[in-house]
């Protein structure tokens, strides 16, 4: 059994609505600043029903001037069986 990595949705939404609010920042302002013709994809990344695609995050973390590791909770709780 290996312990592999993976990444907790909820914390995460937890996480990207916690640092939105800290920075001052509306969900329309991120609607803006990534160009969505709708907020829905944020209230997705904030209620971990998706996360954001890597480039997203890379602006996410930019904008909110955090690290990705600030945005992102890893659980490595999580036991898997390599090969068999």
């Amino acid at each position: 059994m290996v312990n592999l990595p993976t990444i907790d949705m909820i914390g995460t939404g937890q996480n990207i609505s916690r640092l939105r609010k800290q920075a001052g920042l509306s969900v329309r302002d991120l609607q803006d600043v990534f160009g969505f013709a709708t907020p829905q994809a944020i209230y997705k990344w904030q209620q971990g029903a998706a996360l954001p695609t890597i480039d997203n995050l890379v602006v996410l973390a930019a904008v909110l001037q955090v690290r990705l590791d600030d945005i992102l909770v890893v659980d490595t709780a999580v036991q898997t069986q390599i090969g068999a």
